[in-house]
Order: structure tokens, then C-alpha cells, then sequence
């Protein structure tokens, strides 16, 4: 579903070139859960948006099912993320000027989906939120609208989900009700997840666990728990 080869990442700075990643090799099959994890700094969240195709690697290649990345422009990969991919981020990224049914509504209308509508309730309905269909963002705690993301991440069904350091914004406690969620859903779906954390707890909790340390995989095991 998803490989990396021989990916880096280079960016130059005044000080000179900074390299974040380098030399990595990753595959991840379908419906497989993985954490990537490791300190602030390691490259986790530099990974993830090349394997979304977010950004381009300055060296090896990137592959999302059978689309290699490398060989597309941004408009090529934009189509290939709204196939295949869907994102859930620490900051939530809802649409301030919308509300929660509209924001879910949103991919769901862009897909052209004719019963947006009613799909989008439904999602909200299964994270908890019926009773805010027509509440803003402002007006939503933070594990509210963290929900509400996740509802829109999974709407278009994506064959991959990309989520990055989704509870980082949250309390332990709502934290904790938003990843069962996220799981939950994941495992009815059948998605494919990668998740970037600093969280080991949360990391425990996939089937896979990668570890970058200064942009290089130290580590790639199955967890305990899924041993």
C-alpha cells in the first residue's frame, strides 16, 4: 500500500545543508496499523507528509499503491490524496467559517457525493456528535472538534489514513476517548493507518512500531501487544 526507498530529505538553511531524513526504507501493507515514533526533531512528521505526498523527498522514491509519487506534479498528487488518503492533525484544521456537518460534508461534496448530507450526519452521529451538527468550531472543545476531524477524515473512505500527533492538542483523558475512536473506526473501515507520535503509549497501541532517531529508521518491530 504504501514504500519508501532510499527516501532523504535535504533543505538548506543559512547555516548550510540540514539533513532530515535519510537513506529510509519502509513498506506498509494494507490495513496494517504503524506508530512512527521518536523524539521532536527525529523527522516523524517530515516523513509522514512525504509518504502523503505532501512534499516531495530530495532523493529515492515514494510509492501510494500504485502511483509512484516522484513522477507526478502537485495537481497529480492532490487527486492521488483524494483517492486514496485521508489526514487527521494534532491542530485539528476545521474550517472556522463552517460548522460541524458542513465541514464533513465538505470532502463528501467535492467527491460529488450526492447524499452528503445525510452521510455526514450519519459520521458525526458515530463519533458522538448529534447534538452539534450545527455548532462551529469555536464553539466545540478540543476533543469535540478532534472528533469532528476524525468524522471527515473517514468520510470518502480513504484507503489510508495519515494521522499526526492526533491527541497532541488534548488532555490524557480526551485524548484517550478520541484514539478508541480513531481505532474503532479504523477497524471497521479496514484503512490503513500511520501514525506519527511522541506517545508510547499510543504508539503500543499499533501493530507496528518504527523509530526514527536524527531522520533514520533505528528501529521496526511489531509491538508487544500485537506480537
Amino acid at each position: 500500500m504504501i514504500a519508501a526507498r532510499n527516501l532523504g530529505k535535504r533543505v538548506t538553511t543559512a547555516a548550510g545543508t540540514l539533513e532530515i531524513l535519510a537513506g529510509i526504507d519502509l513498506e506498509i501493507g494494507a490495513r496494517e496499523t504503524v506508530a512512527v515514533a521518536g523524539v521532536s526533531g527525529s523527522g516523524k512528521s517530515t516523513l509522514l507528509g512525504l509518504l502523503a505526498g505532501l512534499d516531495l523527498p530530495s532523493s529515492g522514491e515514494v510509492f501510494l499503491s500504485h502511483y509512484r509519487l516522484n513522477d507526478l506534479d502537485e495537481d497529480g498528487r492532490a487527486r492521488v490524496r483524494g483517492e486514496l488518503v485521508g489526514f487527521v492533525f494534532q491542530s485539528f484544521q476545521l474550517l472556522a467559517g463552517l460548522t460541524a456537518l458542513e465541514n464533513v460534508m465538505l470532502p463528501l461534496e467535492l467527491a460529488g457525493e450526492q447524499d452528503a448530507r445525510a452521510h455526514a450526519a450519519g459520521l458525526l452521529e458515530r463519533v458522538g456528535l448529534a447534538a452539534r451538527l450545527q455548532h462551529y468550531p469555536k464553539q466545540l472543545s478540543g476533543g469535540e472538534q478532534q472528533r469532528v476531524a476524525i468524522a471527515r477524515a473517514f468520510a470518502t473512505e480513504p484507503a489510508i489514513l495519515f494521522a499526526d500527533e492526533p491527541t497532541g492538542n488534548l488532555d490524557n483523558q480526551t485524548g484517550e476517548r478520541v484514539i478508541d475512536l480513531l481505532f474503532a473506526l479504523n477497524r471497521d473501515k479496514g484503512t490503513t493507518l500511520v501514525l506519527v507520535t511522541h506517545d508510547e503509549h499510543l504508539a503500543g497501541r499499533c501493530e507496528r512500531l518504527v523509530r526514527l532517531e536524527s531522520g533514520r529508521v533505528v528501529g521496526d518491530a511489531r509491538t508487544v501487544q500485537h506480537a
